[in-house]
């Protein structure tokens, strides 16, 4: 291993909405395995919405990046080392956080899992077999408890989270409805399955809009987004709604700014709606069994994701940008390194 290690760094915390000079990228050196632990090479970084929180700093419910710390991640990779006997050069892991923006990591055994291209290919296993597919499974399933015959809304629905969230609704025997940002993606939407699709930057009264999508009321909202999406949805309750907080993409430009809006005591009151917070790694003892089950769904063609895939570790941090100003279409991630060809057996 003669080459360097490039790396993003985080340079400054942003100020409001995050930009490209937030992160620098260097060369670093590259890491030996110690006791169980293996060295990957990088394949697939991920981008993902839960990043925002981790660079500033503000309270959050896991420890953040700090300046001068290489950028947080999960990736997938191949093995190029390794000191654990789980795992030996040249096979394939993924791991949800801790690969970081980097060509290769240093990583605990504990914290990867074997990628099995025979039950689907690579990008799936940071989407629906990795931590959005785990978000999607656990939200709906647990936190929203949906059952057959639910109309089930779901922001940022063309995203990774919510394509896989609309297809595990309709598996459930649910009507899916999208709140997405363009008619290129309300037409994906309905490609993936979803019952109907709004673009909510097209409707001048998206109350009124979501109204018309879920004319009995909104059973189970899974909430991507929180801001003007959020608004429209809690005025549009089923009785006894169960909404399901999810993420708050929509307030990337804002964060640590107090997040000011109408409360919608009345609508919750009236709804005896149940409003729930949701982290997926509260669900960390059922992840083994949902992912069978996520496994198998793929495997059988029953669940499908799109891909919107940057190349390049010079442009990572561009393509985060990208998902946060909601210019990516499915599951946003960077390669940085071709694929292995397939070993014969």
């Amino acid at each position: 291993m003669q080459e360097g290690n490039r790396q993003w760094r985080l340079v400054s915390y942003p100020e409001g909405m995050p930009v490209e000079t937030n992160w620098a990228l260097s060369d670093g050196v590259i890491p030996e395995a110690r006791a169980n632990e293996i060295v990957a090479r990088a394949i697939y970084l991920d981008v993902a919405p839960y990043m925002r929180g981790r660079i500033s700093p503000q309270r959050n419910y896991a420890a953040g990046v700090k300046p001068g710390d290489v950028m947080l991640g999960g990736g997938i990779g191949e093995v190029v080392q390794s000191n654990a006997k789980q795992f030996k050069p040249g096979d394939i892991v993924v791991t949800d956080f801790s690969f970081g923006w980097q060509q290769y990591a240093a990583l605990k055994s504990s914290a990867v899992r074997r990628v099995e291209p025979e039950i689907a290919s690579l990008p799936y296993w940071l989407d629906a077999l990795g931590l959005n597919g785990m978000t999607a499974y656990f939200a709906l399933i647990e936190a929203g408890r949906i059952k057959p015959g639910d109309t089930v809304v779901i922001s940022a629905a063309a995203g990774s989270v919510g394509q896989i969230a609309g297809q595990i609704a309709k598996l459930s025997g649910c009507r899916a409805i999208g709140i997405t940002s363009s008619q290129e993606k309300v037409a994906f939407c309905k490609d993936v399955g979803y019952d109907d699709a709004i673009n909510y930057r097209a409707e001048a009264d998206l109350v009124a809009a979501v109204a018309r999508a879920c004319p009995r009321g909104v059973d189970v909202f899974i909430d991507n987004t929180a801001g003007v999406i959020h608004e429209a949805v809690m005025q549009n309750l089923a009785t006894h709604a169960r909404v399901v907080l999810v993420g708050s993409i929509s307030l990337a430009g804002k964060f640590g700014q107090p997040d000011v809006g109408p409360r919608f005591h009345r609508q919750t009151l009236i709804a005896r709606a149940t409003i729930k917070g949701f982290l997926v790694s509260d669900y960390q003892q059922d992840q083994a069994e949902a992912r069978q089950r996520m496994a198998e769904w793929v495997k059988a063609g029953m669940l499908k994701s799109k891909f919107d895939i940057a190349k390049g570790i010079e442009n990572t941090p561009k393509a985060f940008l990208r998902l946060l100003t909601s210019q990516n279409l499915g599951k946003q991630l960077v390669q940085i390194a071709d694929e292995p060809k397939a070993r014969s057996t």
